[in-house]
């Protein structure tokens, strides 16, 4: 089918961005066949299906470089006892036992719960990590399923660790990425691992070994806490980059998220490895475990992405927070108006094409038809040399009305139309009690 999304103001972002009035985007299958002036795409696609972008900003779909889809049905439950009083704590009194409570159907109401999250704020790209212990085979097929309902792309993985049993979700990674191999646009494959606090030595050489053969990457939690960095240092008398660079996670398709407590030489074996760091703004403030030095990150040639952590699925709002926190943590208001949108309209969009092997996070012709179609009227002028001014103060608060993936329209006015949110959300209701149950008596 070829759609004419048209009358809009068209930002093409990429190397040389347009910001395009009185626009149009035509999409003819999965890719994009034509950007320009409205009333010239009419008439050079009569045919096509018109839909009126009028008082709308149309932008590339956005990309999530990090996710946990499987900490859904936490939302809303109490936990007894004292509040966790540190990291450790809290992932022993809550995430480790949230992952070990999902059964089958929650993992899948629990991925397909954050997709709709997904469409609904324009992401229509997802790089997961996901944890069940207690149903670890088939568990990414049955996200994939979801995915593949949704409509969007991911990549995802199973969080390999030695907390429940040695090697767990080894064998559940290596089957995933066989089935997928290079991956058909929609779904990719990576190695996942927990972090280096909770993997031996003996699996994460195997873990490496089963990457390397299959040319993915490894996506692995990284010093998100200074717990992560003193064990290492404790165990193998090395930091915690240090250590995994000497087992090999290192690499270009490899993702380390969070990267918080690195020093200047971890720093360094980041960027002349050109691995990529994650960085997540939000979880890294709710869990209180401090904050990454993005901009020493960024001046040594760490290609840094943005993700959410689980903590949602608006990677607008993701954006707004990395550029107040690192305004604060410098204190400094010269930073992060060009770093923080740079992590997710450029770096993301590497990180993606690494994952995926396609040209994602642009509007031009004969690249992907992904695209997000927000309500905005610009209050001033606007343009290619002010965009980023109207992206933090201003489409940060704009509503997405249509979301795009492959060439199909997952949102439209606002209503999802590749997937029933509101019959997900009451199952999703009836079985969360009983995995919070199950959770309470762990």
């Amino acid at each position: 089918m070829t759609t004419r999304f048209e009358n809009g103001i068209v930002v093409t972002l990429g190397e040389n961005n347009r910001v395009l009035w009185d626009a149009a985007v035509v999409t003819d299958g999965e890719l994009v066949a034509a950007v320009g002036d409205a009333a010239e795409m009419k008439r050079r696609y009569p045919e096509a299906q018109s839909v009126d972008c009028s008082g709308k900003i149309v932008l590339p779909g956005f990309i999530c470089a990090h996710h946990h889809f499987y900490s859904t049905m936490a939302r809303g439950m109490g936990i007894p006892g004292e509040p966790a009083a540190n990291f450790v704590e809290v992932l022993e009194r809550l995430w480790w036992k949230v992952d070990r409570a999902l059964v089958e159907e929650d993992i899948l109401l629990s991925a397909q719960l954050p997709l709709v999250d997904c469409i609904r704020n324009g992401t229509t790209t997802i790089i997961d990590h996901h944890a069940s212990p207690s149903m670890r085979d088939g568990s990414l097929d049955l996200i994939e399923s979801a995915v593949r309902q949704a409509g969007v792309r991911a990549s995802l993985c199973y969080e390999v660790s030695d907390r429940n049993i040695p090697g767990g979700g080894i064998a559940e990674n290596e089957r995933f990425i066989k089935k997928v191999g290079k991956g058909d646009g929609q779904i990719a494959a990576m190695m996942g691992l927990h972090a280096s606090f909770t993997v031996s030595d003996e699996t994460v050489e195997k873990c490496v070994g089963i990457a390397n053969d299959a040319g993915v990457g490894c996506h692995i939690h990284v010093a998100e806490d200074a717990a992560d960095r003193e064990d290492a240092l404790a165990k193998y008398n090395k930091t915690t980059v240090d250590r995994l660079h000497d087992l090999g996670l290192t690499g270009s398709k490899s993702i380390f998220v969070h990267c918080v407590h690195v020093d200047e030489s971890e720093t360094e074996i980041l960027a002349e490895t050109n691995t990529i760091v994650v960085h997540n703004p939000e979880s890294n403030m709710n869990n209180a475990v401090g904050v990454t030095p993005l901009l020493k990150m960024l001046k040594k040639g760490v290609l840094v992405g943005l993700g959410t952590d689980g903590m949602g699925s608006d990677m607008l709002v993701q954006m707004r927070c990395a550029y107040l926190l690192h305004r604060l943590a410098n204190r400094d208001p010269r930073v992060a108006f060009m770093e923080a949108p740079q992590l997710l309209l450029q770096n993301n969009r590497e990180i993606a094409k690494r994952q995926f092997g396609l040209q994602l996070g642009e509007i031009a012709e004969g690249l992907p038809a992904d695209l997000a179609i927000l309500d905005y009227y610009p209050p001033t002028p606007l343009s290619g040399a002010n965009f980023l001014g109207h992206l933090i103060f201003g489409l940060v608060d704009a509503v997405v009305d249509t979301t795009v993936c492959r060439g199909k329209i997952l949102m439209q006015g606002k209503k999802i139309l590749s997937m029933d949110e509101e019959r997900l959300a009451a199952r999703s209701r009836e079985l969360a009690p009983q995995m919070w149950q199950r959770l309470q008596a762990m």
